[in-house]
């Protein structure tokens, strides 16, 4: 008898979660980025939009740059915009190799995190 509440009470809980919004239950993804892994892009001044398929927490989330010799810097991220995206601008940027480092809190409660490779242009 035990047995048969506990295979019920499996059984409720894997049909509650299969049934919560794929939001809930995965963690935030790029699905669009500006610039994008291996874009080459004018410079000096460089608009920065990371997209994910879920709602981020801004407030726990960061964006830093590394430029050549490896060292981040912090990016500034705008305060307002999309619920589900981190937008900045790079400044000042000479031609040359570098890369966006992303850090988010997804609304799953997960950290996620990546670097994207950019060059700019003259």
């Amino acid at each position: 008898m035990q047995r048969r509440s506990a295979y019920g009470l499996a059984a409720l809980l894997l049909a509650a979660a299969l049934g919560l919004p794929p939001a809930a239950r995965a963690h935030a993804i790029i699905v669009a980025a500006a610039p994008g892994p291996g874009e080459q892009v004018k410079g000096p001044d460089v608009p920065v939009e990371l997209r994910f398929n879920s709602r981020i927490d801004r407030e726990r989330s960061r964006l830093s740059l590394l430029r050549s010799s490896g060292k981040p810097e912090i990016v500034p991220l705008e305060a307002s915009g999309a619920p589900d995206a981190l937008t900045g601008k790079l400044q000042a940027l000479p031609p040359g190799s570098y890369r966006l480092r992303w850090q988010v809190l997804g609304v799953d409660g997960h950290i996620t995190r990546g670097d994207i490779p950019f060059t700019v242009v003259p």
